[in-house]
């Protein structure tokens, strides 16, 4: 199409995009954070990826709702020789599961809860879990997005109620920031996407063995991107 529109020939067109290294048929998407307090949310919560409080536990936390137990029509094959292994292109579902999650920074080790929804009800019950989990004379420092169920009142007043825990939210359409993130996208590529579950039962059986695979073998969270390098591509994002 290039070549028929400039009127030269298409190994032309070939040869000046190979030099310019220019790929017209791809577009990569992105979004900005248009968070007014985007860097200090950012150092705030990078600070504690790097350089964790004395005496205290950092948790990342979120929930990966409406996850499907999703059931092939017909069973796949699996791999041989010369052939990739096949699954059905249609499925039956058989319900949904909501998976609560707190990823210890520190360690890399998870804290899991599957729960049929994702209200302020169940994140105040996942909450008492996780406090139930972590020694008493632990503070608790929560990096949570900015989901409402987060936010509202009677999360808030748990909050009041129990001192030790602080809640560090992420910058606005930055969820990315979320170290626990990192666990929800194992869990869906190397468990969930080619899954086979004839019940929710049977999916959150599968959700709470990968936890207990991760929890046997955990791997501390580290970061390593420089909050300044991230600043300066958000702000060169923003004046495009």
């Amino acid at each position: 199409m290039l070549a028929k529109a400039v009127g030269i020939s298409l190994r032309s067109v070939q040869r000046i995009l190979e030099a310019h290294q220019l790929v017209p048929h791809r577009v990569r998407t992105f979004k900005l954070s248009n968070d007014p307090r985007f860097a200090d949310k950012l150092k705030n919560i990078v600070g504690l990826y790097v350089d964790p409080p004395a005496h205290a536990v950092v948790l990342s936390l979120d929930e990966k709702s409406q996850i499907q137990a999703l059931d092939r029509t017909q069973p796949g094959l699996p791999m041989k020789r010369g052939r990739a292994g096949t699954m059905t292109h249609d499925y039956k579902r058989h319900g949904t599961t909501t998976l609560f999650a707190a990823l210890n920074v520190l360690d890399g080790t998870i804290i899991g809860r599957n729960m049929k929804r994702h209200r302020h009800q169940e994140f105040i019950r996942f909450l008492n879990a996780v406090d139930a989990h972590v020694p008493s004379r632990k503070n608790i420092h929560a990096i949570v997005d900015n989901y409402a169920t987060h936010k509202h009142p009677k999360v808030r007043e748990w909050l009041t109620q129990h001192p030790r825990w602080t809640f560090h939210f992420t910058p606005t359409s930055a969820s990315w920031l979320n170290a626990v993130e990192g666990f929800f996208a194992k869990l869906t590529s190397r468990r969930l996407k080619r899954g086979v579950f004839t019940s929710v039962a049977d999916l959150k059986a599968a959700i709470n063995r990968f936890v207990e695979e991760t929890n046997s073998h955990p791997k501390p969270f580290v970061w390593t991107a420089d909050p300044k390098r991230v600043l300066a591509l958000s702000n060169a994002g923003s004046k495009r």
